[in-house]
């Protein structure tokens, strides 16, 4: 028996590998950098580039069309999708990170890795953080020779190969595990980039911080010698894939796996290997997501060679709409990064959160090909692969995720949320409840109600004309807040008490009953 197995082994194009059961999928999702609806040409006919491979994966499973980042910006949009919780709800109530600090998820929070890690996964994650983490000694005095700490290995990850944020933070180099391979003991600038508006990250480097501003005329951030910015996409999907390798040949090839892939595009830098100069009818935005979709179709083509597809839920989406070149690119390409939607990155405003969502699992999506427009956020995920895998979810555990797996089972099966919060990068808040969004009053900015169904560009603001639909829309979000949670159980605390952003309450209305 041995021997006919393994004379089918050697006659199939396929290699020998093991098959988990269909209720225990192993899972990876790609998180691409600020991308906007209108950066997939399957959601853009006026597009002015090709995403072939994004295209692929909403012909063979499902595009969520009224999918939704938890937050504007890079942060707070991967803490929401790896905990399931709302970041607004933590101490970051604007912006983002730097590379260094306590790591924004607490030790005792659940997150996407930990939960699978504790039924049987191996879980990794490739690329970019963004969550903060502890680096050994000061800028001014590092040691290299000492761990990481409070880092992805801490968060329920049992393998880390990437960089500590987005590469203007400084602190680049290829770390794996809780060490750098190369440490960054130089330091550098921002550089003119030939190719888009923004910048690049390359070399020469230089010894101090005191000699980059000599030359470049800014203070130098660190970074390792071997350290260059457009060698990120290749570097990230070549050890996804050496990762995937090594686990379907190693020990633990009877475990499925959960693979987390943030990568570092369209984010800035904006900067295409030049195998794609030329590629596409946008500039160099429209190479860099043509290269971006190359590597996500690598990724895609390296399972269908391994025979691991049939068995393996993708989801990509994007941390945030597009930078605020968008409006550069209408003008001079026609092309429109936030699709027919307002705004973008950092906007309370659809362009700021709706973006492309896409999965696919041939042996767990009916009726592949479909689209639904029904609304669900990327926070849901981790309540959703939790159903999926019949996990029950700890009562304090991701508090605002909501499972949309009967979308993936049944395509006649509706879909109604629970309000979907979402978060500027000022700390503006809105809400939307089916096909009503209701955006708060923040500094100057007055209350906006839209009906996205007849307005998804929000162009509108009917406020004035539906007041009871604001009363409602408003109590709706109350709640949500002083609960801590929007899923039903127990309120639990949010990690601040009132702040500023919460305009349309008083500080007592905020304290729970």
């Amino acid at each position: 028996m041995r021997l006919l197995s393994l004379a089918v082994c050697l006659l199939t194009t396929l290699p020998c590998i093991a098959q988990h059961p269909v209720d225990k999928p192993n899972i990876i999702i790609i998180y691409t950098d600020d991308q906007g609806f209108g950066d997939a040409s399957c959601l853009n006919p006026d597009s002015k580039f090709k995403t072939p491979n994004l295209d692929r994966l909403a012909a063979e499973g499902l595009t969520l069309t009224n999918g939704h980042c938890s937050d504007t910006v890079c942060t707070p949009s991967r803490y929401g999708l790896l905990t399931g919780r709302y970041s607004w709800r933590t101490t970051l109530k604007s912006g983002v990170m730097g590379a260094e600090g306590k790591c924004l998820i607490a030790d005792d929070r659940m997150t996407i890795a930990s939960m699978l890690a504790q039924n049987g996964y191996d879980t990794a994650i490739v690329g970019k953080w963004h969550l903060g983490m502890d680096f050994p000694g000061t800028e001014d005095s590092r040691d290299w020779t000492q761990p990481v700490q409070d880092m992805p290995l801490d968060k329920g990850f049992q393998y880390f190969f990437g960089i500590p944020a987005s590469l203007n933070y400084g602190v680049l180099a290829w770390f794996e595990g809780r060490y750098a391979k190369v440490p960054p003991t130089l330091f550098t600038a921002k550089k003119p980039n030939d190719r888009h508006v923004d910048y690049r990250i390359m070399p020469p480097y230089q010894a101090t911080p005191q000699e980059t501003k000599q030359v470049l005329g800014k203070p130098g951030m660190e970074i390792a010698k071997d350290f260059v910015d457009n060698e990120c996409l290749t570097t990230f999907t070549d050890k996804s894939i050496q990762w995937i390798d090594r686990h379907e040949q190693g020990v633990n090839q009877d475990k499925p796996f959960f693979l987390y892939l943030p990568l570092t595009s369209p984010h800035y830098p904006v900067c295409p290997l030049p195998e794609f100069w030329g590629q596409g009818q946008c500039g160099g935005y429209g190479e860099f997501m043509i290269e971006t979709d190359h590597h996500i179709g690598r990724l895609l083509d390296h399972l269908d060679a391994s025979g691991l597809a049939e068995n393996t839920l993708v989801i990509v989406t994007s941390d945030n709409g597009p930078e605020n070149s968008w409006q550069a690119r209408v003008k001079e390409f026609a092309h429109h990064s936030n699709g027919p939607y307002r705004g973008g990155k950092r906007d309370i405003y659809e362009g700021g959160h709706r973006v492309p969502f896409f999965l696919r699992w041939p042996a767990g999506i009916a009726s592949p090909g479909r689209r639904s427009d029904a609304l669900v956020g990327q926070i849901d995920i981790t309540a959703t692969i939790a159903d999926l895998l019949s996990i029950q979810l700890p009562p304090d555990a991701a508090p605002d995720s909501q499972s949309f797996a009967g979308l993936l089972r049944s395509p006649d099966l509706p879909h109604t949320r629970v309000p979907l919060i979402h978060h500027s990068a000022a700390g503006r808040l809105a809400i939307t409840d089916g096909n009503w969004k209701l955006i708060m009053p923040h500094r100057k900015s007055k209350i906006e109600l839209y009906d996205l169904a007849s307005d998804p560009s929000e162009s509108n603001n009917v406020a004035g004309k539906y007041p009871e639909r604001v009363a409602v829309l408003t109590k709706r979000i109350t709640d949500i807040v002083r609960n801590g949670r929007s899923t039903s159980g127990a309120s639990q605390p949010n990690d601040t008490p009132y702040w500023s952003d919460l305009t349309w309450m008083s500080e007592a209305e905020y304290a729970p009953d």
